[in-house]
């Protein structure tokens, strides 16, 4: 049975470390900076034969009011109510700090499970300070050493008499039923579930990303506010968007690279550019106020390079006055600025009221579905005859470059192929032409196609092989003829 383990405690005790320990891979951004980690991350974790969801929390911060740091600590505190379990880290080293023992006191009235470890307790130093942790009242501290891997055996100890509990409530409240959990031996088996498809949010900072999720999921699950930048690693969370299974990606606003100049700055901004490369649709979002700056420019650019099915969702629509003109002018510098996402869809949204997702949710579906396009040979074949007898290949030095085939190579995003005499000699411009004739002529509006061209030899690899004489063959020739 599977459970939720959160990890609390001060800025800079080591969650984060813990954290990736845990799930096995780097997917929190860690540094000796404190406060690193802004919201909650959730990931999939393994302790020997315990799996279980593991939560990174932000630093529990004595702040109360309405600041960033204590927006942090109210959805810290909401992960503790959220979590069956909670390990409460201190740092061995440091020593117990009043800070502490106030976020003791929090945990003791609002989690049934607690657990007490005291991280960096390598050596002499960390084993004082781990002693020092009973004075908490939370039992018998566990000794940890989340860098080094040290004290996990001591921890899954722990862990486990917990997850049988929990498995034995889930037995006793579990409906009767004769279909089989996925992944069991025996027994009937449902259908897999359909894998949720991949977005990211991406945009220049304060935008409005985080508090685009927030609006979907129906709650403040991703720290928001007025301040530019809050967002620090790129969150995942799954959630169901109105019958539509997805994985969104809340990504650190992306500036100029010339003003990235923080080390942790720069670990967010790459920790966003890989959600870009693992998400299917890419959302970009803009600000109607300043929309379409070079930054916003190089985001959408970079999203096409990488071959995601692309949509411009422009934010804060509520706040505009024109919006008639605005929506005319919206489009004729997107026509303008970005010819390469021709026909991308746009949808102006209000993040904060929700006017404009269920149009946000349509456009999507329709990118993805644009995306997994497949055509078959024949029509393509036909077409680009047509295209052809339309307007021919330049002849350069005055030899016809013939276009003699064309096949689908692959998808997500399309990808053609066409065989061609003297493919070298072909302008790029001929290859835009086709490119805009296959947007156009099979209803494939704003998604990236790749065109390449071959010619016939490198399609046939024995083309130019000399034939030879099979190796029998050439004996008997070699017999003399009998007398």
């Amino acid at each position: 049975m599977s459970f939720t383990l959160a990890i609390v405690g001060r800025p800079n005790v080591g969650k984060s470390t813990l954290f990736n320990r845990l799930v096995g891979k780097r997917l929190a951004l860690v540094d000796n900076q404190p406060g690193v980690t802004r919201d909650l991350r959730e990931g999939a974790a393994r302790l020997g034969d315990l799996r279980f969801t593991v939560i990174d929390t932000a630093g529990l911060e004595e702040a109360t009011d309405e600041s960033l740091e204590g927006r942090m600590r109210k959805l810290t505190e909401r992960a503790v109510e959220m979590a069956d379990i909670c390990l409460f880290l201190v740092d061995a080293r440091a020593g117990l700090l009043p800070a502490d023992e106030i976020f003791a006191d929090i945990l003791r009235r609002k989690s049934a499970h607690v657990i007490l470890a005291a991280n960096k307790a390598e050596g002499r130093a960390g084993a004082d300070g781990a002693m020092e942790a009973y004075a908490l009242g939370l039992g018998e501290p566990i000794a940890l050493s989340a860098e080094h891997g040290e004290g996990l055996n001591e921890l899954y100890s722990a862990l486990a008499p917990l997850a049988e509990t929990f498995a034995a409530r889930a037995e006793d409240t579990a409906p009767e039923t004769d279909i089989a959990v996925e992944g069991d031996d025996e027994g009937p088996r449902t259908p897999t579930q359909e894998r949720p498809m991949q977005i990211a949010v991406i945009g220049r900072p304060n935008a409005g990303k985080s508090t685009l999720i927030n609006s979907l999921l129906g709650e403040d699950r991703l720290l928001t506010g007025p301040e530019a930048g809050i967002t620090r690693d790129a969150i995942s969370l799954s959630f169901d968007w109105a019958g539509l299974p997805v994985r969104m990606f809340d990504t650190a606003g992306m500036r100029k690279k010339a003003k990235v100049q923080e080390k942790l700055e720069k670990l967010s901004v790459g920790d966003g550019l890989r959600a870009v490369k693992f998400a299917e649709v890419v959302i970009v979002l803009l600000d109607a106020a300043i929309p379409f700056e070079s930054q916003d420019l190089r985001i959408a650019d970079l999203a096409e390079r990488e071959g995601r099915a692309v949509i411009i969702a422009v934010n804060k629509w509520d706040l505009e006055p024109e919006k008639q003109q605005k929506l005319r002018d919206l489009r004729e510098q997107f026509e303008r600025l970005l010819p390469q996402l021709k026909g991308a869809p746009m949808v102006t949204v209000s993040a904060k009221t929700g006017r404009g997702l269920d149009r946000l949710r349509e456009a999507v579906e329709r990118a993805y579905a644009v995306w997994n396009t497949r055509i078959p040979t024949s029509p393509l074949n036909r077409w680009l005859s047509e295209m052809v007898e339309a307007h021919p290949p330049p002849a350069p030095g005055g030899r016809r470059i013939k276009l003699r085939y064309m096949t689908q190579a692959k998808t997500r995003p399309p990808g053609f192929v066409v065989m061609a005499s003297f493919p070298d000699k072909l302008p790029e411009s001929y290859s835009r032409y086709l490119i805009n004739g296959l947007r156009e002529s099979f209803d494939m509006p704003g998604t990236p196609i790749r065109l390449w061209m071959r010619s016939q030899s490198e399609a046939n690899p024995y083309k130019d092989r000399k034939k030879s004489t099979p190796s029998r063959l050439r004996k008997h020739l070699g017999k003399k003829a009998p007398g």
